[in-house]
């Protein structure tokens, strides 16, 4: 039954969508990579529960795309995010209007729903652990409610996180 709530989540989360900018060094050949691990001092600015759910929903992706957790890494995993509250965009429209004969009057307007809302840009690094060199970065601009659950919170980072290891490795990179 959570799998199902966290499922129907994401694809909610998904609909409403984050947006990822990609950038990376065009030099590296990155199908040499297959181990990782994070850095070792990760300051994300966020709090240690979502540090923790950035990390578990990360190792599972990555050991899904055939990386290695390992002690002697070949890649850093770096993650940070910025955040701001912001009033929600939706609201409810509420209308009166008149008319007689060939002239209308209409007055309106609209109340907010949904409570604040936290936009995030969420920022994730891969460093060359030999060279300490940034190779591939990924940068998610998203929304979640402010007072989200832990389980549409898991739901929202697993959406991010998807749409950002989708982009690795680079399609056109030198391989």
């Amino acid at each position: 039954m959570k799998l199902l709530s966290i499922l129907v989540l994401t694809i909610f989360l998904a609909s409403c969508g984050a947006t990822v900018a990609v950038d990376y060094d065009k030099q590296v050949d990155f199908s040499k990579y297959n181990s990782y691990n994070y850095f070792p001092n990760i300051d994300s600015g966020l709090n240690e529960l979502d540090d923790n759910r950035i990390i578990q929903i990360t190792d599972s992706l990555l050991q899904q795309s055939g990386f290695i957790k390992s002690e002697t890494p070949q890649i850093y995993v770096n993650f940070y995010a910025r955040e701001s509250v912001s009033s929600s965009r939706n609201t409810i429209g509420i209308g009166i209007g008149s008319g007689g004969g060939n002239v209308g009057v209409g007055v309106s307007g609209g109340i907010p729903i949904g409570g604040n809302v936290l936009n995030q840009q969420l920022t994730m690094d891969f460093i060359d652990v030999e060279k300490d060199d940034l190779v591939w970065q990924a940068v998610a601009d998203g929304e979640m409610k402010e007072r989200s659950t832990p389980q549409q919170k898991e739901a929202y980072y697993m959406t991010v996180l998807q749409k950002i290891l989708a982009k690795y490795p680079p399609k056109n990179s030198s391989q």
